[in-house]
């Protein structure tokens, strides 16, 4: 079969992509291997897609080249996608930072743009393994040749959207990685992003005690200063550290090459030297006294590990100084990640050197995009993700 554009990839920037090539009269192939349409999106946000941001800017994205994202972002915007869900009937709801989710269900999204894509006689083949990938030219005219189970099939214009390693058990495979290698692209190595760290065996036998806790708190990243802080719910577990502002973190931790300290402000709205000072001769214990601002258990536990058991008025003036530092900077040096499988996406890539930020294009093999997750454009948790798949997925599909 020869089609103007093949799509390898039908999850969120694949089926953006065929949809906007198709409604452009371009004849598109969809392919994917796996046999469900799109488990990342029905999985999402609950199963209700965090589907974008009201806040989407560039300086939410984790990427070598920062600016590279600026184009995309412009010409489809988070306003772009909220109309197109609203033309579809999909109601949604905002939650706390800008966040929107389907009221109903992720699957609301995964048949609006299947609809979409019908409504552009994008032709579909799935399950299909794709076996090879060549690039051809014949008669004057260039394109690429894709060889699946079920046959071979060229087109001008060939868009990787196959997505990054994370969540292997949904189908994710370093396909768009090995294609772009093979085609001469650099990659920057890829790692888990938005992902839970662990901590060493010796920190977990210390503070293993306060696992299920969770609280509210501002993360940093020591080794990288110029990144933003997370103001968010963090949450001990049994391996290490979770919940949203460690997720957020986790990313320019990972970026800073996974070797420093996360910082954690377990009081972010208080001025804890102040606080300390004001009951400094108080009989109460300091674990009742911290309890004031965090959850009572952790409190307790948190005052015990440490060792300062004793009242207000028994603690010396070095041991007070502490507290509050410890309050404020709470220093931990993750062992690692817990992995690919927890990883909600993919840091790192196809080198944005390598693409026509207009296009995504490839600037060493024309007519080959590269789209959404397989790229080094990482967001923020919180919709930032979805909309750089749609971003990126309608660019390409205005060129291929």
């Amino acid at each position: 079969m020869d089609v103007d554009v093949i799509v390898m990839g039908a999850g969120a920037a694949g089926m953006m992509c065929a949809a906007t090539a198709g409604q452009r009269g371009r004849r598109v192939l969809l392919v994917d291997h796996a046999p469900r349409l799109a488990e990342k999106i029905r999985i999402s946000g609950g199963g209700r897609c965090n589907f974008t941001n009201r806040d989407i800017r560039p300086e939410a994205f984790l990427s070598r080249n920062p600016h590279f994202c600026r184009s995309a972002l412009s010409r489809y915007s988070a306003q772009d996608f909220i109309e197109l869900v609203e033309r579809h009937g999909i109601a949604y709801h905002e939650r706390e930072l800008g966040q929107l989710f389907c009221n109903d269900s992720a699957q609301q999204i995964i048949t609006m743009l299947r609809a979409e894509c019908d409504a552009a006689a994008v032709q579909w083949l799935m399950p299909a393994a794709i076996v090879a990938v060549e690039h051809y030219s014949a008669d004057g005219q260039d394109g690429y040749q894709v060889t699946t189970a079920q046959g071979t099939y060229t087109a001008q214009s060939l868009v990787v959207a196959t997505g990054g390693l994370s969540i292997p058990k949904v189908g994710a495979t370093p396909l768009g990685l090995r294609i772009a290698e093979q085609f001469g692209l650099a990659i920057v190595p890829p790692k888990p992003a938005l992902v839970p760290l662990a901590a060493d065996p010796e920190w977990l036998a210390r503070f293993g005690v306060l696992a299920g806790s969770s609280f509210s708190a501002r993360t940093a990243c020591a080794e990288d200063r110029l990144a933003p802080r997370f103001r968010e719910a963090a949450l001990i577990t049994h391996r290490g550290l979770s919940g949203p502002s460690i997720l957020q973190i986790s990313s320019y931790w990972q970026q800073a090459g996974g070797r420093g300290s996360i910082l954690i402000d377990l009081l972010p709205d208080c001025d804890v030297e102040a606080w300390l000072a004001l009951h400094r001769r108080d009989a109460q214990l300091c674990s009742a006294l911290l309890s004031e601002h965090l959850p009572r258990r952790f409190a307790t536990s948190f005052a015990e590990v440490h060792g300062w058991t004793q009242s207000m008025a028994q603690l010396s003036n070095t041991t007070v100084a502490t507290i509050a530092q410890t309050l404020k900077a709470w220093r931990i040096q993750p062992s690692g990640s817990l992995g690919y499988s927890k990883a909600e996406v993919t840091l790192g890539g196809v080198d944005t050197q390598e693409l026509a930020q207009q296009t995504m294009m490839a600037r060493r093999a024309p007519g080959l995009y590269f789209i959404g997750e397989v790229v080094d454009v990482t967001g923020w948790l919180g919709g930032y993700n979805f909309q750089w798949a749609w971003s990126s997925g309608y660019v390409a599909g205005m060129a291929a």
